[in-house]
C-alpha cells in the first residue's frame, strides 16, 4: 500500500487555548494544515489554480488534466517539473507528448468557470459523459468488505490526525485493501491526486477498484471517479443530487453514509453482495 508521505508536515501556530472556563498555559500552540495555491501549467502555458496541500503535486497535475480529458494514459506525459522561477514551489508545468492535442481556451473558460459557480446542469453532465462513457464492468464487492473500508482509511490519515483540517481519498480493491490514500485541503483535490498516482503508475482504468472519500459526494467527485473508470464510489457523508443522478447514468454505484456498519446505496446496488439471513 502507498502511504502517504509527510512531504509538508503541519504548521504550527501560537494559540490562546480556553479549557473549561479557563486559558491554558500561555505559549501553547496548535497544528494546523497547510493550504497554499498551486499554479499548474501545461507546456509553459497557465491552466489552472488550486488551493491545495503542498505534497504530491506531480500526481495533482496529472489527476487534474485526466479529469479534463486532456491525457489518458502515462505516455502523455513527458515529465513534470515545478518552474524554477518560482522558489515557494507553487508552479508546476506539465510537458505533454507532442501528439496530445489541448485546447487551451477551452481549458481555461472551463476551469474558471467550474471554480468560481460550480459544475451543474444537464448540459454538463451530458458533456462530461461523451468525454468519458459510462463503466461498463466492475466486481462484486461483500458488503462486510465494504463496510470495512473507513476504518482502514481513518487509520492511514496521519496529517489529519494531527489538525483534524483534512479530507481525505482512498482507493480500494475488490478485496478491500488500500492501494493509496491521499489528503488535502479539498476533497477534489486529493482525489485527482489518486488518479494522478493511478496515471502516472499505468494502473488505469481503475474498473475492479472502489473510491472512499471522507466528505460529501459532489457531482465533480463522481466524475473524477469516472474518469479513471472507478465503478463504485463510497463516502463517509451525503451525496448531491446531481451526484446520484450522473452515477446513474453512469452506471456507477454511489453508496453514501458509509459508517458505524451502516450504508445507504442510492445507484446500481447490484454490485454489492449481501449474505441472506
Amino acid at each position: 500500500m502507498d502511504q502517504p508521505s509527510d512531504e509538508n508536515p503541519p504548521a504550527l501556530r501560537p494559540i490562546l487555548r480556553w479549557n473549561f472556563g479557563q486559558p491554558a498555559p500561555a505559549h501553547d500552540r496548535d497544528e494546523l494544515s497547510v493550504e497554499e495555491p498551486l499554479e499548474i501549467r501545461v507546456r509553459g502555458r497557465p491552466v489552472s489554480v488550486t488551493m491545495r496541500t503542498p505534497g504530491h503535486d506531480e500526481e495533482l497535475a496529472a489527476g487534474f488534466l485526466l479529469s479534463e480529458a486532456i491525457i489518458c494514459r502515462a505516455q502523455d506525459v513527458l515529465r513534470i517539473e515545478p518552474c524554477v522561477r518560482n522558489e515557494a514551489g507553487n508552479l508546476i508545468d506539465v510537458i505533454l507528448a507532442p501528439e496530445v492535442f489541448v485546447d487551451f481556451d477551452h481549458l481555461t473558460r472551463h476551469v474558471f468557470a467550474s471554480s468560481s459557480c460550480g459544475l451543474c446542469g444537464a448540459a454538463t453532465v451530458e458533456s462530461v459523459q461523451k468525454q468519458f462513457p459510462p463503466v461498463t464492468s466492475g466486481p462484486g464487492i461483500d458488503a462486510t468488505t465494504i463496510l470495512s473500508l473507513p476504518p482502514k482509511m481513518r487509520q492511514t490519515q496521519e496529517t489529519f490526525a494531527r489538525t483534524g483540517g483534512l479530507h481525505a481519498a482512498g482507493l480500494f480493491d475488490a478485496a478491500g485493501e488500500l492501494i493509496a490514500l491521499r489528503e488535502d485541503v479539498g476533497r477534489h483535490n486529493a482525489v485527482d491526486k489518486l488518479l494522478g498516482y493511478a496515471l502516472l503508475r499505468g494502473l488505469l482504468p481503475l474498473d475492479r477498484h472502489v473510491l472512499l472519500v471522507s466528505g460529501r459526494t459532489s457531482f465533480e467527485i463522481v466524475q473524477k471517479a469516472l474518469a479513471g473508470g472507478i465503478p463504485v464510489v463510497a463516502s463517509i457523508s451525503a451525496p448531491s443530487s446531481l451526484a446520484a443522478d450522473f452515477a446513474e447514468k453512469s452506471n456507477q454505484t454511489l453508496i453514501g453514509f458509509l459508517r458505524d456498519q451502516r450504508m445507504n446505496l442510492y445507484t446500481h446496488p447490484g454490485r454489492i453482495r449481501f449474505q441472506a439471513s
